[in-house]
């Protein structure tokens, strides 16, 4: 029995990074389509690598770091590799939208920064489902309705997320 117990748990801790490294290769699929001005399929690619994504983050086990950080390592390549590449097609022809990109991806490294920098202190900086939900919603929607609002709502999203980490992590400094 015991030893049915132990394989369960090992097949849990390979779910999570399956699911990522699928992601992940969405992502990447989305960030060529993305490239070549394809912004239809760009989006509904991105839209399920943030669902995958999404469903990785509810499975995860609290104790299991390694899947942690191959799921913290999807997460930035959404952001890296689609945010980037979105700044680098609209960085002439509409350039609100690249710099509300842009914005956002050094806002969303900022964040992630802050919580990485703080779990490695002890700290316990708090993170949800919420905000990632938004950020996927957000981006698939401005490339799909050709929205720009969408890119700067994750720009805002994306900065509130890294005040609330780093008041957190200042809460935690001060007890």
């Amino acid at each position: 029995m015991a030893e049915a117990s132990v394989r369960d748990r090992a097949g849990e801790r390979v779910v999570v990074p399956l699911l990522s490294a699928s992601a992940g290769a969405a992502i990447a699929v989305a960030s060529w389509r993305i490239l070549e001005r394809d912004a239809q399929t760009a989006g509904w690619i991105a839209l399920a690598a943030g669902a995958v994504l999404v469903a990785a983050g509810v499975l995860l086990q609290p104790n299991d770091r390694t899947s942690r950080i191959v799921l913290s390592f999807a997460d930035r390549a959404f952001d890296g590799l689609l945010l980037g590449a979105l700044a680098w097609v609209t960085r002439t022809t509409r350039p609100s939208v690249a710099a509300g990109a842009l914005i956002a991806l050094a806002a969303g490294f900022l964040a992630s920064y802050i919580r990485a920098k703080g779990g490695s202190l002890g700290y316990g900086v708090e993170e949800g489902v919420v905000t990632p939900v938004i950020r996927y919603v957000a981006f698939a929607v401005a490339l799909l309705a050709d929205a720009a609002w969408a890119i700067w709502t994750i720009a805002v999203v994306n900065l509130l997320a890294a005040v609330v980490r780093a008041s957190q992590v200042a809460k935690e400094e001060r007890t």
